[in-house]
């Protein structure tokens, strides 16, 4: 899908604590710096539908697992992806797409490193019957 982008992430094992890599800004994907947060959902749990017209999220999932769905609403197409620390990879979502996510555990959080700082005034949010999505 157009202004989707899926990156294979390295992580590197230690006896005394893994390491866990994210994002260089030579990175694919790197649209700038605002901020970076952490979220978390809970299994079965739905977030979303929301459509940032100026942010680039870059979303890593270091512990559980969420089922992420991006809705191209000009053609009408949807990906989705499972990212987890078996599927370890960052998913980078443009702007002007729909994007939601669910919990597949019992406790799963993600990391956004977001292009710029939130702004509630440019995004958009719909309630999630709004797109018609198989959970």
């Amino acid at each position: 899908m157009d202004g989707v982008i899926l990156t294979p992430l390295k992580q590197i094992y230690n006896p005394k604590g893994d390491i866990f890599h994210a994002m260089k800004k030579s990175d694919d994907g790197f649209d700038g710096f605002g901020e970076a947060y952490f979220s978390t959902v809970h299994k079965d749990d739905i977030k979303g539908w929301k459509k940032h017209t100026k942010m680039t999220l870059n979303l890593i999932v270091p512990f559980g697992n969420i089922e992420f769905v991006v809705y191209d609403e000009t053609s009408k197409e949807f990906f989705s992806v499972q990212l987890s620390q078996d599927n370890y990879q960052r998913l980078t979502v443009k702007p002007n797409l729909w994007m939601a996510f669910r919990g597949l555990e019992e406790n799963s959080m993600l990391l956004n490193l977001a292009s710029i700082e939130h702004n509630p005034s440019e995004a958009e949010n719909i309630e999630i019957g709004e797109i018609k999505y198989d959970w």
